[in-house]
């Protein structure tokens, strides 16, 4: 009998993201994945369904990954907000791994069912991702697989190769850890749509003050890579000023990041990255910056693939 594991590359793939926090590597370990699949396939005793066995075969290829690395946070992961917006930003640590938002164009299709569009969207949210992160890698597997995935506490124990005491007590401390992990109620998609036109038009046309009209008195920005990052609306308005530059030097395209509202941007003609908005009631709520010039290309690449 033949399987399609295809089927279940868009979701292994968001798993792996969500254990790793970097498409890349996601990408990586479900090839490597696919290829203990059907190395071992011939010995698989249809004890689970194929989905279960995949699950567990990445998950503890993502956890061998973990083992060699460190965990990869945002800026907010890493201390309180920076209170001066002129001061110096705190530089890198060339060391530094950081989170990298994934395009929703890998995870999702347009062919999908809107209910599990918004399911796969759910599940990649940045706040959630970045949360996650700051678990340890095997608190990590078992709330994903239990909480996201849903998985009954005996097959997670299963994948894992431990017992299902084990299992709740572990989600039980993951749980405590993300307790009071920040969270937005987000808008319609129409009001999440026009909140990003406005962003975006107001870098185009440098215009500070319809900047400042899109964001809510609590907004945050975090810009990475950087260890500083800016809470309340006055502070993220400060330092936007120190880069907002004059109308025209900004170039941005919507597109969508972790099942958010995104911008590719280019400045001065040349690709800068992607900056993810998390658009709550009555304005943006959080942009996180993701100063990478290859994302540009990533997420261009990723949108043309599924067309």
């Amino acid at each position: 009998m033949t399987v399609d594991f295809e089927t279940y590359r868009r979701e292994l793939l968001a798993h792996c993201y969500r254990m790793l926090g970097t498409p890349d590597e996601a990408e990586d370990v479900v090839q490597e994945t696919y290829l203990r699949a059907w190395r071992a396939y011939d010995r698989f005793e249809h004890r689970a369904s194929v989905r279960s066995w995949l699950y567990r075969i990445a998950t503890n290829a993502c956890l061998t990954a973990l083992e060699q690395r460190g965990r990869r946070p945002l800026p907010s992961g890493l201390g309180a907000p920076t209170a001066d917006p002129d001061a110096p930003q705190a530089p890198p640590d060339p060391a530094d791994l950081w989170l990298r938002p994934i395009p929703d164009a890998l995870i999702t299709s347009e062919s999908d069912d809107p209910a599990e569009i918004a399911v796969a969207r759910d599940g990649v949210r940045l706040a959630l991702v970045a949360g996650l992160q700051l678990l340890p890698p095997r608190q990590r597997a078992v709330l994903i697989l239990r909480e996201v995935l849903a998985f009954p506490a005996a097959e997670v124990a299963e994948m894992l190769g431990t017992t299902v005491a084990a299992v709740k007590s572990t989600l039980q401390r993951a749980r405590a850890t993300l307790h009071d992990a920040p969270d937005v109620d987000p808008p319609t998609e129409p009001e999440q749509l026009e909140l990003l036109d406005r962003y975006m038009s107001a870098f185009m046309n440098s215009d500070l003050a319809a900047l400042e009209s899109v964001l809510r008195d609590d907004a945050v920005i975090e810009p990475v890579p950087s260890r500083s990052w800016f809470a309340g609306k006055r502070t993220c308005v400060a330092f936007v000023r120190h880069f907002l530059g004059a109308p025209g030097e900004w170039h941005m395209t919507p597109t969508r990041a972790n099942g958010q509202p995104a911008a590719a941007a280019w400045y001065r003609g040349e690709p800068f990255g992607i900056a993810v908005l998390t658009p709550g009631k009555g304005g943006i709520a959080r942009i996180t910056v993701f100063g990478f010039p290859d994302l540009v290309e990533r997420f261009d690449s990723a949108a043309a693939g599924r067309e």
